[in-house]
């Protein structure tokens, strides 16, 4: 710790925070401060951006729980910030919470457990209406400037740089003068998108975020390389959380998302813009990252590319990685993420040499609850392993191993279908896929990081779109992400973390594990409209009959693959539920010479040889297992990140 972090600790912290010793630092705040007399206050900050065009500089909602105590004895505080576009239209949390307000404006119930908890240890919550929502002004326009302006003006405000009133229209100035400016932002999908954003923009004063769930590249969320994923574009998740005057006022901007993301899936400035992993050199904040390995609705492709940049750029990171959907980790894990949260907030805001620094990178679910750690992630020890699909005794039932293979496979696309029906016909020649397969390994491999398929075929048509896919061909007893809570079941008995008011409650319904018993999981997945052959950002028309090549980027994850197991590489078309069909339906020819999929396994192309050279080629337990089915994807029509419309209402 700093001199100066060391000094501004001991300026804060007396008594809120525990020793272990007479003569020891503090090393955990606690919670000596009234929540029933905490001081609650909105202000209006001004972005300097004017969204809607009405001619004045837009003001959005920043409603504020904080301790009066600190305030009364001269003591600043840090601030614990979610900036959400959903406080009014969908609400926040597995329970749908909203921001109640008092006669006077002032917020009484704030959602989530935030307020509650950390309030009360000296920390001040503030929950930021994104422009165009609730009660600010201007417009919201999905992930660009005035999303990300909408909270990084208020950490420019409690650092002093920036102007508040007391109301959305008035002249009277609001003070920060409770704060000392460090500020962490928190926030699950659309919540969590805003800090990577802010992080990405290097504003001073944000000490830390804790993306969970969150996007870092829009462009991400709608496409694959070309390939749609969703049937609508940011217009229509705009005009989904925008308050009823900002649609009347906003058509501009509406204008403005429709030309700009064209469902060509050709990258525009729009995308750029909304790119965080592109400026990532920027951030400054130390990250704490969470997601659920089976998340599709913001998928795991959103993990592997900022974490590998920020690594670049010498950020300080933490990552927790569920086998869950598109889950809070507080309705996963919820006593361990209470303590992780709370000691990761007091030693990045409050200085507290607490250890958590010197504690394993990562946290990893195995099984339903099962988690194991990792000092680094990946792996010290990781390297990617070139393996290659080969002929097997029978068409598209191919091998998987480190020769090259010769000829082709031939596939049809079969838009009905999805991963799940092409890894349970794996073994059998079916006319939608072609699939290869490792021999049961002899002992456990496990895959950790990103993968990539490189794949060279032949189409009969103009359009075509390419999923690739890693299967671990196993039984086991998953988390069921596809079922309605994507892996959790919802109770109706509560727990309570932290303090409560009559208005606003700490308690909250608990949760459980929904699990699956499978003959399959879905490893990683990948996706690309094959007309983007010759550049990512841009599609052409194919000619049929000649030969393209073209990457898929299989998303990050880090899954063991058990012993007597077998890990598949399943090529095929639209993936029903996940991607969207072409406008034709193609019959691809894959090239198995110029066809391949990079691993990263721990230990490397070593590890893999040692799983396979010895194992049984006949029979083993991956073998002998009754037949089940995986996991189906669930297949909707819209998706919302962290709104209602996730299917998991974990928002």
């Amino acid at each position: 710790m700093t001199v100066a972090l060391a000094a501004l600790t001991a300026t804060l912290l007396t008594p809120t925070t525990a020793t272990a010793a007479a003569g020891t630092a503090p090393r955990e705040s606690l919670p000596v401060h009234s929540y029933d007399d905490a001081i609650r206050e909105a202000v209006w900050v001004d972005t300097g951006l004017d969204g809607d065009g009405d001619g004045r500089t837009d003001r959005v909602a920043a409603d504020i729980v904080r301790p009066a105590e600190p305030a009364q004895r001269g003591r600043k505080v840090p601030v614990i910030m979610d900036a959400s576009p959903y406080y009014s239209c969908c609400g926040r949390g597995n329970e749908s919470e909203r921001k109640t307000y008092d006669a006077n404006g002032d917020v009484v119930r704030m959602p989530l457990f935030y307020d509650n908890y950390f309030v009360p240890r000296g920390y001040a919550v503030v929950g930021v209406d994104l422009a165009g929502t609730s009660r600010s002004d201007g417009c919201v326009d999905v992930g660009g400037r005035f999303d990300i302006q909408s909270a990084k003006a208020v950490v420019d405000w409690l650092n002093g740089r920036g102007t508040a009133y007391t109301t959305r229209t008035g002249a009277e100035r609001a003070d920060a003068g409770w704060t000392n400016g460090r500020t962490g932002m928190i926030g699950k999908s659309w919540d969590g998108t805003i800090a990577n954003g802010v992080a990405a923009t290097g504003v001073e004063g944000l000490e830390t975020i804790v993306p969970i769930a969150a996007i870092s590249s829009w462009y991400d969320y709608y496409f694959s390389k070309g390939a749609p994923l969703y049937d609508s574009g940011p217009d229509w998740l705009s005009n989904y959380v925008e308050s009823p005057d900002a649609r009347a006022r906003c058509g501009a901007v509406q204008r403005e998302l429709v030309d700009g993301a064209p469902r060509t899936g050709d990258l525009t400035p729009l995308w750029t813009e909304r790119d965080y992993v592109r400026v990532a050199k920027k951030v400054r904040a130390s990250v704490f990252l969470v997601h659920g390995m089976q998340d599709l609705n913001v998928r795991m492709q959103h993990v592997g590319p900022w974490w590998d940049a920020l690594a670049k750029n010498g950020v300080d990171r933490k990552i927790w990685l569920s086998r869950t959907g598109h889950v809070d980790p507080f309705d996963f894990r919820r006593a361990d993420w209470v303590d992780t949260l709370h000691r990761w907030f007091d030693h990045e805001l409050l200085g507290l040499d607490n250890g958590i620094d010197r504690e394993p990178m990562a946290d990893i679910e195995r099984a339903p609850d099962q988690w194991v750690t990792s000092e680094s992630w990946p792996p010290r020890g990781t390297r990617a392993a070139t393996l290659r699909p080969a002929h097997g005794t029978e068409d598209g039932v191919g091998t998987l191993g480190l020769r090259k293979g010769r000829g082709t496979e031939t596939f049809t696309d079969d838009p009905s279908l999805d991963e799940t029906d092409w890894a349970a016909g794996v073994d059998t020649s079916t006319p939608e896929k072609a699939g290869f397969v490792t021999v049961p390994l002899s002992r456990d491999l496990r895959v950790s990081g990103d993968s990539e398929a490189t794949v060279t075929v032949t189409p009969s048509t103009a359009t075509a779109h390419l999923s690739a896919v890693l299967v671990d061909l196993g039984p086991d007893t998953i988390r069921d992400y596809a079922a309605a809570g994507e892996g959790i079941t919802t109770r109706t008995d509560r727990t309570c973390w932290g303090a409560s008011t009559e208005g606003d409650s700490s308690c909250y319904r608990e949760t459980e594990a929904t699990t699956a018993d499978v003959g399959h999981t879905i490893v990683s997945r990948g996706w690309a409209d094959l007309g983007t052959h010759a550049s990512n950002g841009k599609g052409a028309p194919l000619t049929p009959g000649k030969r393209y090549t073209v990457t898929l980027d299989l998303a990050a994850t880090d899954h063991v693959v058990p012993e007597g197991h077998r890990l598949a590489l399943i090529v095929a078309g639209t993936d029903r539920g996940l991607i969207d069909p072409p406008a034709d339906t193609p019959t691809l020819a894959v090239d198995l010479a110029r066809t391949s999929v990079r691993v990263p396994f721990t230990g490397g192309t070593a590890a893999f040889v040692r799983a396979t050279v010895n194992a049984p080629t006949g029979s083993g337990p991956a073998l002998d297992a009754p037949v089940r089915d995986g996991v189906r994807s669930p297949h909707t029509v819209q998706r919302v990140p962290g709104g209602a419309g996730d299917t998991s209402g974990t928002g």
